[in-house]
């Protein structure tokens, strides 16, 4: 069964700045070879339910095997019959907001084009 779950792994008792143990833990997602996005709070881990728990229970020892106190919170959506819900979900968002996406490599939108999409959404309602 499909799953997309958002966890954090962190370690506790360990001084102010945790990057460097956080770093360890993500690597251990990022190599598992799921589809995965980490953001600056959580890390979001999409594939069979069975395979996203035992990357997270390998993310997660990899602080607790090394005798560190590790908190873990996690949020799972289970969704059958779908898939690619990573990108599926921001899509449909978007497509609500009825905005498309702009890749970071773009040039800003000019202030004359956001007007226009504002005039555009404007004359919508």
């Amino acid at each position: 069964m499909n799953a997309l779950v958002a966890v954090s792994i962190a370690p506790v008792g360990v001084g102010d700045e945790l990057s460097k143990y956080v770093a360890e833990v993500v690597k251990v997602i990022r190599e598992s070879g799921l589809p995965n996005k980490t953001y600056s709070m959580f890390t979001e881990i999409e594939g069979d339910w069975d395979e996203v728990m035992a990357v997270v229970k390998r993310a997660t020892f990899v602080l607790a095997e090394k005798g560190i106190r590790t908190e873990v919170v996690l949020k799972a959506d289970i969704r059958p019959g779908f898939s690619n819900m990573m990108e599926g979900k921001i899509d449909r968002l978007n497509e609500a907001l009825d905005e498309k996406p702009q890749p970071v490599e773009e040039k800003p939108v000019s202030v004359e084009d956001r007007i226009r999409a504002t005039l555009r959404r404007v004359g919508k309602k």
